[in-house]
C-alpha cells in the first residue's frame, strides 16, 4: 500500500520554520518523520536546528566601534593649540606610543591637526591611525562536539593528504577563516595536520583551536570562567561545563610571560577605559591610553585580559604580558562577566598539547583520556 503523510499541528525541534510533506518511504525522512499508530502514515516536520557558531552583533552606539586611536611618531612635539607657532606643551619621546584623537582642527596655513587632549594637539604627519582588527570570535549556542579554529596565516592551500602538497585545486584559505576539526594524524614531516572536511587537509602550523575542556579545580559548575591556551593562543568563556563564546587572543611574548594558574578578577578591578605604561626609559617603553574593557586577573604581575586597538595579530604571541583581544570580543567577555556575575569571575591560564587530538580521534578508543 501506498504510504502517505499527513499535516499535522505537531511541533518537533527546537525552532520551526514550517511544515514539509514527504511521500517517499520512512527511511529517507531521518529522525524528524514520526509513524502514526498504523505504520502506514507519518508526520514530518522541517525543522531549522540554531546555528552553533554565530558572530556576536555590534552594540549600538557602543565607543569601540567610533572611537579614532593612533600611534604618535618619536619626538612628537604637543602643542597648546593647533599651530606651529603656539606653546610646546611637552615632547613624547620615543617608545610605543598610542592615544585616543578628540577630533581634527585645520590652521590658517591648511596644515591639520589632531586633538589628543584638552588643550593638546599634534601635527597631522605626527600621529599614524590606528586600524583596528576586523576579526571576531564566535557565540556558541550549543557544545562543540569536535575541535573548531581559525586560520592565523595570509593564504594558503589544502592538501588531499595529511603531509602532501598543497592541491590547487582547493579555494585558497584565508586569515581567520573559521574551521572545524574532523580527524588529527601525525604525518611523515613531524607535524600534526588536521581534516577539515571537504578532503582537505592542512597543517597545524596554519591553524588556533578551540576545544571543550574541564572546569579547572576551584571553579564550581555555576561559575564563569575563561580559559586562556598559551599554546593555541585563543580564549573559551564558559558558564560552568558549557562553552557559550570562543576567540583569538595574543598572550606575552616569551620575555614577558604570561603566567599560568588559576586567576579571578573582582569588581575593583575592572575598567572600561584605562592607561597602560611600562618600562619607561627602556628601548621597550610604551604608553597606551584608553585600553579598552580591562580586567586585571594577575594583580602580582599587573596582568590583564582587555581589547588591543593597534594590532591585527591576534593567534600568535605580541603582548608584555597581558591577554590581548579584539576590541569587541573584550567588549563581549567585559559585558558577560559583568552582566552575570557582580563581583569576580575566574581566568584559567594554561598551555595545551595538540596532541590530545590523537586521543580524541583514536579509533580503537576515541573515550581514551576524555
Amino acid at each position: 500500500m501506498k504510504r502517505t503523510v499527513l499535516r499535522n499541528l505537531f511541533v518537533f525541534g527546537l525552532i520551526v520554520s514550517g511544515l514539509s510533506l514527504f511521500t517517499s518511504g520512512a527511511e529517507a525522512f531521518g529522525s524528524y518523520c514520526f509513524p502514526l499508530e498504523t505504520g502506514e502514515q507519518y508526520v514530518c516536520s522541517f525543522v531549522t536546528v540554531q546555528p552553533q557558531f554565530v558572530r556576536p552583533e555590534a552594540v549600538k552606539d557602543e565607543f569601540v566601534l567610533t572611537q579614532q586611536y593612533g600611534r604618535l611618531a618619536d619626538y612628537t612635539n604637543v602643542h597648546r593649540e593647533p599651530t606651529r607657532n603656539s606653546e610646546i606643551v611637552r615632547n613624547v619621546g620615543d617608545g610605543f606610543l598610542y592615544v585616543t584623537t578628540q577630533g581634527m582642527f585645520q590652521d590658517e596655513g591648511g596644515e591639520w591637526w589632531y586633538m589628543i587632549n584638552l588643550g593638546e594637539f599634534v601635527h597631522y604627519d605626527d600621529l599614524k591611525v590606528a586600524e583596528q582588527s576586523t576579526f571576531r570570535g564566535v557565540e556558541i549556542n550549543y557544545q562543540p562536539t569536535r575541535p573548531f579554529g581559525w586560520v592565523v596565516v595570509r593564504d594558503f592551500t589544502p592538501s588531499t593528504a595529511p603531509g602532501a602538497e598543497a592541491d590547487e585545486r582547493f579555494s585558497k584559505m584565508k586569515r581567520y577563516d573559521f574551521i572545524e576539526v574532523y580527524d588529527a594524524v601525525e604525518a611523515d614531516d613531524g607535524w600534526i595536520w588536521y581534516n577539515i572536511g571537504d578532503g582537505r587537509w592542512i597543517n597545524q602550523q596554519n591553524v588556533s583551536l578551540v576545544d571543550v575542556d574541564e572546569r579547572p579545580e576551584g571553579v564550581g559548575p555555576n561559575d564563569l570562567w575563561t580559559e586562556i591556551d598559551l599554546y593555541e593562543q585563543t580564549l573559551a568563556a564558559y558558564e560552568g561545563d558549557t562553552m557559550v563564546f570562543a576567540t583569538l587572543i595574543s598572550t606575552g611574548l616569551n620575555r614577558w610571560p604570561t603566567y599560568e594558574g588559576l586567576f579571578q578578577v573582582d569588581s575593583d578591578n575592572r575598567f572600561v577605559e584605562t592607561k597602560m605604561g611600562g618600562a619607561e626609559g627602556k628601548v621597550d617603553y610604551y604608553f597606551v591610553e584608553d585600553v579598552p574593557h580591562t580586567m586585571y586577573f594577575d594583580l602580582h604581575n599587573e596582568i590583564a585580559l582587555h581589547g588591543a586597538y593597534w594590532h591585527d595579530r591576534f593567534g600568535y604571541k605580541h603582548s608584555h604580558g597581558c591577554v590581548n583581544m579584539p576590541v569587541q570580543d573584550s567588549e563581549w567577555v567585559f559585558n558577560w562577566s559583568t552582566d552575570h556575575n557582580d563581583l569576580d569571575f575566574f581566568v584559567y591560564v594554561w598551555e595545551s598539547s595538540p596532541s590530545q587530538y590523537f586521543e580524541r580521534y583514536d579509533p580503537i578508543d576515541p573515550f581514551v583520556g576524555a
